[in-house]
């Protein structure tokens, strides 16, 4: 087996196929969502039925305590991270920079897309490290087309 895999975010979409493609390359899968558990518990078995190995972890990677708990389970599932994809991301309010004055809109924001790479970061450095007498390992960050023009239908200023 290549490792253990670590995908954020990945009970549908970008994140799903990044860890179907890593189960059928020999990586144990390790399936992080926030909401969607029915897609990602879907995504697990789907792995397994094709003779992989995944397993789901529920975490708010913008909760930094959440992510630690996720790295000990998945620790004790799977075994430590080796490679990391930052993949989880929200889409905040649609809106010009002069109008968005929701504080809690931002730091939901903030939270997921900016923190939660930082919180997982650090854990899988703890883990992966040669510093820190890890095997070495790799991280991914992955950012969507939504942090060029500011969401999904959002119009030009």
């Amino acid at each position: 087996m290549a490792g253990v895999l670590l995908v954020t975010g990945a009970g549908r979409g970008i994140g799903a196929a990044i860890a179907r493609l890593g189960a059928a390359r020999g990586w144990r899968v390790a399936v992080n969502y926030g909401r969607s558990r029915d897609a990602a518990e879907a995504l697990v078995a789907g792995i397994q039925a094709a003779g992989g190995e995944a397993a789901a972890f529920a975490a708010d990677v913008g909760d930094s305590a959440a992510v630690t708990a996720m790295f000990a389970q998945v620790d004790r599932v799977l075994g430590p991270v080796t490679a990391l994809i930052n993949n989880a991301g929200v889409i905040g309010p649609v809106s010009r920079v002069d109008g968005l004055d929701d504080p809690q809109a931002l730091a939901a924001l903030y939270a997921v897309n900016v923190f939660g790479m930082f919180h997982c970061s650090r854990e899988a450095i703890r883990r992966m490290s040669r510093r820190q007498g890890g095997p070495g390992g790799v991280i991914v960050n992955i950012s969507s087309v939504a942090a060029r023009h500011g969401g999904l239908r959002s119009r030009r200023c």
